[in-house]
């Protein structure tokens, strides 16, 4: 028996965008295509999506989950590993937490506390990682950027930077638009977000076409970003990459 890519996607409660990506991957491929055109999945598709919805639900990036299911690592060994890092990111929420609460004290006056309180429990190893990998793929020239940027953001206040955050949230969400309309990523709405983006970076550095192109790239391969964009749905990271790379040939 047989079942058509919408009957999967109403039985697993998964897009059918999000099935054609995970074919497009290589990570579940139909078990033929129909004359029409159309994808048809049998029970041995459907038992690998459950394993993979599984996997997913324990928080798992789809390139982990691809090395699981073609017996790469163990299960065991990958989930191991991944409860290490959970308890790791909870233990770093538990102190962000608390943090959040002292500044909210002290804004209504209730609790004195040092500035450099209002950093604890954000993690400089995780931008450290994401500079390393730049200057890596870059040379000194992210370097120069980087430096950039930090000059540029050292006068900044907490206005400023929530006003930057919030600009950054905005332009996520209008991707994130094109993205769910089928928006091609050179079409003119999409270049006239990227450049939206474009603007909103260059307030902390000015990339050029190469290292522009690259930060997009960094937005699919870092896991953290992956995991911002994959939040939204499957797929988006890689077509935010894109619209970067569009824009960058066509504008930079």
């Amino acid at each position: 028996m047989a079942w058509s890519i919408a009957q999967v996607a109403r039985m697993s409660k998964v897009t059918s965008r999000t099935l054609r990506h995970y074919d497009s991957i290589g990570l579940l491929e139909p078990a033929w295509i129909g004359g029409n055109g159309y994808r048809y999945y049998e029970q041995e598709q459907l038992l690998k999506l459950q394993q993979i919805l599984l996997l997913r639900d324990l928080g798992l990036g789809l390139d982990t989950v691809a090395e699981v299911l073609d017996g790469r690592h163990s299960t065991v060994a990958v989930l191991r590993n991944h409860a290490r890092r959970l308890t790791k990111e909870q233990e770093r929420l538990v102190r962000l937490a608390k943090t959040v609460t002292r500044t909210i004290e002290k804004l209504e006056g209730g609790y004195r506390m040092k500035m450099e309180e209002l950093f604890d429990g954000f993690d400089p190893d995780r931008q450290a990682r994401y500079e390393a990998e730049l200057v890596e793929r870059y040379g000194d020239q992210a370097q120069e950027h980087i430096d950039e940027g930090k000059r540029r953001m050292q006068g900044w206040s907490k206005s400023d930077a929530d006003g930057f955050m919030a600009e950054w949230r905005s332009i996520y969400q209008a991707y994130a638009g094109l993205f769910d309309a089928g928006v091609a990523v050179d079409a003119p709405e999409a270049l006239d977000v990227t450049d939206r983006h474009f603007r909103w970076l260059s307030l902390s550095w000015t990339p050029n076409r190469e290292s522009y192109t690259g930060l997009g790239q960094l937005y699919v391969d870092a896991p953290e970003f992956k995991t911002q964009f994959d939040a939204h749905a499957e797929g988006f990271g890689e077509y935010v990459r894109d619209a970067i790379a569009a824009y960058a040939q066509a504008r930079l």
